[in-house]
């Protein structure tokens, strides 16, 4: 009966750990599609429904050959336009072909964005490189810099600001450069839209008085806790405060991407990758 018995607990841990690798394998190859809709008695009623696909942090991963689990959601969603919020590519394992075989595939979904993360900042040269492809292939790089997004007959501004590590690579001044940065942009007086890799630095967002943020950097906090949330993220340190999601304060709203790569952890746990899509919404 011993025997027996130790031979069932042998069992039913191999396949404990058996669930739990496979969930883990799961959570870090399965892309997730996450809806929001953001409302807004500031937006024009020509982008009632308007639809925003929100890609961060993507650091030269592939999901499928050449991208097409990723390519595949996009089209599936078919938003209005696609939004990349930073480190496109990874420092530490730079593949530029990976990042612009992504790009040219997206744009021929919808128009795209791109702002860049403290990993372009940290390839030096080799980001020009990137850059110039990245424009050549249709997209739009922002930096720091607003531009009119039309539609119908009406326009919002979209904002693009390049990570304060092009700047200086001091986390205790990248609040102060950003603040800078947007300064010398001319915000309008409509509804606007900013696309900054930082989440940290919410306060200054709000401080300029910009409607919608799109974000990432966070990567949802790399492990994730039920009801806790994050555990770590980039210039956060532990238990971030702006980890994933969606915040509201002071009239300005950010979303956080969770991402959909990793960098120097190579694991999510409870934690998938992710594309956001934002619905606008006239309040």
């Amino acid at each position: 009966m011993k025997n027996i018995r130790k031979q069932k607990i042998i069992v039913l841990v191999v396949l404990l750990i058996l669930i739990m690798v496979s969930w883990l394998i799961w959570g870090n190859l399965s892309v997730e599609t996450n809806k929001l809709t953001v409302t807004s008695k500031d937006l024009p009623e020509a982008f009632d429904n308007f639809s925003i696909a929100h890609i961060s942090d993507l650091h030269n991963a592939e999901y499928g050959k050449n991208n097409e689990k990723l390519i595949d959601i996009l089209k599936a969603e078919s938003p209005n336009i696609i939004a990349i919020t930073g480190d496109l590519i990874d420092s530490n394992h730079t593949n530029l072909e990976v990042a612009l075989s992504f790009a040219q595939q997206a744009v021929k979904i919808a128009p795209c964005y791109f702002v860049t993360g403290n990993h372009e900042a940290w390839v030096g040269s080799q980001y020009e490189e990137l850059k110039t492809s990245l424009e050549n292939a249709g997209v739009t790089v922002l930096q720091d810099e607003a531009i009119e997004l039309n539609y119908g007959d009406e326009c919002i501004q979209l904002i693009g600001l390049n990570d304060p590590d092009f700047s200086e690579r001091d986390s205790f001044l990248s609040g102060s450069i950003l603040e800078t940065k947007l300064s010398q942009v001319n915000i309008s007086n409509g509804f606007t839209i900013l696309l900054s890799h930082r989440p940290e630095h919410f306060n200054v967002y709000q401080n300029k008085n910009i409607d919608l943020v799109l974000s990432g950097h966070a990567h949802g906090g790399q492990f994730r806790l039920p009801f806790l949330g994050g555990v770590i993220a980039p210039n956060q340190g532990l238990f971030p405060k702006y980890d994933a999601g969606i915040y509201t304060e002071n009239g300005t709203t950010m979303i956080v991407s969770r991402g959909i790569g990793n960098s120097i952890i190579p694991v999510r746990i409870n934690n998938r990758p992710e594309i956001i899509i934002i619905e606008l919404n006239c309040g």
